[in-house]
């Protein structure tokens, strides 16, 4: 596993129950800012296997970005269980869920 994986699986990990944090937002953090889809990658890959919080990723519009409809209303569902309000069926506002990493997690 890269150290760049290892760290995105930390970060995710961190995510608190309630909150969300967007690819980019995930991939800054983990060093390489440029790499939101990397992180996509390592979410699909690794999410079962390391029981990565997954559903508590989204787009950088505030969007859920899964286009199948049982993954996006899975992630809806797991998402209102921990109190986020999702308008529209799949639009968090990042404004009052998006979590703020301290810069030395």
């Amino acid at each position: 596993m890269t150290p760049f994986t290892e760290r995105v699986i930390h970060i995710i990990r961190c995510i608190p129950e309630g909150k969300v944090m967007t690819y980019g937002q995930i991939a800054r953090h983990a060093g390489s800012p440029r790499a939101a889809r990397q992180v996509v990658r390592i979410l699909h890959a690794m999410s079962k296997k390391h029981r990565l919080p997954w559903h508590r990723v989204i787009n950088a519009k505030g969007e859920i970005a899964i286009m199948d409809d049982e993954g996006s209303h899975m992630q809806s569902f797991l998402l209102q269980a921990e109190g986020v309000q999702i308008t529209d069926q799949r639009y968090i506002s990042l404004e009052h869920y998006q979590y703020h990493m301290q810069e030395d997690a």
